[in-house]
């Protein structure tokens, strides 16, 4: 654990804290940032192989797609966080919008998905800290969402929708927050198979791959029994969201199959489908519902590298510290 830090300032506790994520986010402007890269869907980024489509990007002269939640402004939208810094440990409320740059009006219409018109993820750079929380939208497009953060810091707030316009793509866009107070950032925890939350035991099988789609099934028990009665939580059986050590690149996940197909059990087996952008660490979190309570699961795990519960082969190291 590093020495404590007195975060006073937005800039200093930024600038220091996610450096590539902050450089890509912030020393673009807007419209450029929004033109150089293509529309990238949140939900959809499992589908997608990143390295492959910046490959053939690059072969046609076109710059790499990003993934989400690396830039404030894309695909001719900006995240305006109006709440830009907020006191460890104290009872806050978020303000936010999503501005459409052509008109430079606030959004007001959104796609329902996943029971919810737009999904906010809030995390500190550190990655031990994880929100997962469901704003409120005003008429005039401004969202607002009560949060306590307990650890000082930088933190990163990603915004994940869809507009609904014709045509329109997921976008997931993402703003840094300052956590005022003594900042102690802690090591990303050691990658482990099986993980205990409030009385669950939750297990990983499965690897992220960069470049290539690979299967995450996660296991629910409880008293050393399988959970099969799952309840729903934002139309699923659990919602997976995988964070990149470093700039904390988004990678948005749904389960394999759905509610009433006549194949997908309320447990006690979740199955993802994901694709990793690059090699390197990654965080992932798992949010299950069980008696009326949400709940979340965390793991660290090595795109490229040991799997879960593996130690990492020394040829990873520089991957997963390199961001």
């Amino acid at each position: 654990m590093h020495t404590g830090l007195k975060i006073t300032a937005f800039a200093a506790g930024l600038a220091a804290t996610f450096g590539s994520a902050y450089a890509v986010g912030g020393a673009m402007d807007p419209a450029v940032a929004a033109k150089e890269s293509s529309h990238q869907d949140g939900h959809g980024a499992k589908d997608r192989p990143a390295t492959e489509t910046g490959a053939a990007e690059k072969s046609a002269g076109q710059a790499p797609e990003l993934p989400g939640g690396l830039q404030i402004s894309q695909g001719g939208y900006t995240l305006d966080l109006s709440t830009p810094r907020v006191e460890a440990g104290e009872p806050a409320e978020l303000r936010f919008a999503v501005v459409d740059e052509d008109t430079s009006r606030k959004v007001t219409a959104f796609r329902r998905e996943h029971d919810k018109e737009l999904h906010l993820i809030v995390a500190s750079s550190d990655l031990t800290t994880y929100r997962h929380l469901h704003p409120e939208r005003a008429a005039d497009g401004t969202w607002s969402t009560p949060v306590e953060l307990p650890e000082a810091g930088g933190y990163r707030v990603f915004a994940d929708f869809t507009p609904d316009v014709k045509n329109a793509e997921g976008v997931t866009l993402g703003a840094d927050l300052a956590v005022s107070g003594d900042a102690n950032p802690e090591a990303l925890p050691d990658a482990e198979r099986t993980v205990t939350v409030d009385g669950y035991e939750v297990t990983l099988d499965g690897a992220l791959r960069p470049g290539a789609g690979s299967e995450l099934k996660l296991e629910v028990e409880k008293d050393g029994k399988p959970v099969t009665d799952l309840q729903p939580y934002l139309g699923a059986y659990g919602h997976l969201v995988a964070l990149r050590a470093g700039d904390l690149a988004y990678l948005h996940v749904h389960p394999n199959g759905e509610l009433g197909d006549g194949r997908t059990k309320p447990g006690p087996e979740i199955s993802f489908t994901a694709t990793a952008p690059s090699k390197g660490a990654y965080r992932l979190f798992l949010d299950f519902r069980h008696e009326g309570k949400v709940r979340t699961a965390a793991f660290t795990v090595h795109a490229g590298g040991a799997t879960a519960g593996e130690p990492v082969p020394e040829n990873e190291e520089s991957a997963e510290h390199g961001h």
